[in-house]
């Protein structure tokens, strides 16, 4: 049964247009104190992994977050109403290939330099629709998302450069030289609110130097036209992690395969092996 979630033609015009759009829907308040709880026990957890960089928690991982704790996480992330405007972005065939709960604590949350999500990401073709959740009000005071619209539109990556510092998320970002960032504009959403970018968007967030943390729980989806090619594997570091996507585990969601992805690989593997929120996820 359909959830009735649906973008109209101006949302999707909107979504075309500049490579965001906010969700007309949002999550009702039972569901979002059961996402905030499950945050909760998730920095509870893993204590000592930055919260900035909590990769992954639908997948069980370690002792700390077995499949009982993950299966939570799944559930938010497969959302039907979720699903079915992602499916008007990506098509009928789609798959649930990463998540990740950033969490800029109040005073101390670190920057998200200007970047590109494609730069990262071993999908081939590149395509992608990221959701991101808000669990905690976002505002440009905490360091909400920002984005420069209309940056995806060449569908192309702009030069990147490496940048590195403890107070950054992410070691690369798009070279100055290589985008004009004039007219970008903050991504400010309600707790339960919540939006979708395109892989190709200019991004990123600012600090939160405020008295408020900002959590959010964002979800990728992949049209299964593209494939998930574990063979492009260089390490991605991120806020003291290093990890690859050689062992990522990915789920179809939606419709058929069309690209011969392998949703054999990571399954049922002995998570308990595994170290937290790190490492092949």
């Amino acid at each position: 049964m359909g959830t009735g979630w649906q973008l109209d033609e101006e949302q999707l015009d909107i979504y075309r247009r500049d490579g965001l759009v906010v969700s007309p829907y949002r999550f009702p308040g039972e569901r979002l104190a059961a996402m905030r709880a499950s945050l909760d026990r998730l920095l509870h957890d893993n204590a000592t992994t930055a919260p900035e960089s909590l990769i992954c928690p639908h997948i069980p991982n370690g002792a700390h977050h077995d499949a009982a704790a993950a299966a939570q996480w799944f559930e938010y992330a497969t959302d039907p109403g979720v699903l079915d405007l992602v499916e008007q972005v990506l098509g009928p065939d789609v798959i649930l290939w990463g998540s990740q709960v950033f969490c800029k604590p109040a005073r101390t949350g670190r920057t998200i330099p200007w970047h590109q999500d494609g730069q990262y990401w071993p999908i081939r073709p590149i395509a992608t629709c990221s959701v991101w959740i808000a669990l905690d009000d976002a505002t440009p005071e905490n360091g909400c998302m920002r984005y420069v619209p209309g940056s995806h539109a060449s569908g192309s990556l702009f030069a990147h450069r490496r940048r590195e510092g403890e107070d950054l998320v992410l070691f690369e970002e798009v070279d100055p030289a290589a985008y004009d960032f004039a007219g970008a504009r903050d991504d400010a959403l309600d707790a339960g609110q919540f939006s979708l970018h395109d892989v190709f968007l200019i991004h990123g967030s600012e600090a939160n130097r405020s008295d408020r943390r900002r959590a959010g729980f964002v979800v990728r989806f992949m049209p299964a036209t593209s494939l998930f090619d574990r063979n492009i594997d260089r390490r991605q570091d991120q806020a003291g992690l290093s990890f690859s996507f050689s062992r990522r585990p990915i789920w179809l969601v939606r419709g058929r395969d069309r690209a011969g992805n392998d949703f054999s690989i990571g399954h049922g593997e002995d998570f308990q092996s595994v170290p937290r929120i790190s490492d092949d996820l």
